[in-house]
């Protein structure tokens, strides 16, 4: 099995970095402009990167402000099963974030290429959350 990590800081407070990963809203606005569901546990939400790209998630666990935890259970087969995490603290003032991807059955080229994607999405994230613009996936 392999896991994709991130470790980075955020200069805004919980409520704003928790609102942008637990929220339609906010995910659209940092990983991909076509995110659509229901941001509760339980619940599902489709994230499509145009025609080329598709993944549904169950939100299993929901920490408001501290964390978000989702199962993908629709996508491609090495995403199938594996969970996204974000784990919230305060460091030296600032939102610390803790990112995981977990349960990857390959550290294949694929592994490989969403590991890079996964930090330009978490560079995407800080930008929503510090200066009120991100760079999400956008099809047109």
């Amino acid at each position: 099995m392999a896991d994709i990590k991130h470790l980075f800081h955020i200069s805004a407070s919980f409520e704003k970095v928790y609102h942008a990963i637990s929220t339609i809203e906010g995910l659209a606005a940092w990983w991909t402009v076509q995110t659509t569901g229901k941001s509760e546990v339980g619940g599902m939400i489709e994230f499509r990167f145009g025609s080329q790209f598709f993944n549904k998630m169950r939100v299993i666990e929901m920490k408001p402000g501290s964390s978000v935890t989702w199962e993908c259970v629709e996508g491609p087969p090495d995403w199938i099963g594996t969970k996204i995490s974000f784990h919230l603290d305060e460091n030296e003032g600032k939102t610390r974030v803790r990112f995981d991807h977990t349960g990857w059955k390959d550290a294949n080229d694929f592994y490989a290429n969403c590991n890079f994607s996964w930090g330009r999405f978490m560079e995407s994230l800080r930008g929503l959350c510090e200066k009120g613009k991100g760079n999400p996936f956008s099809a047109s």
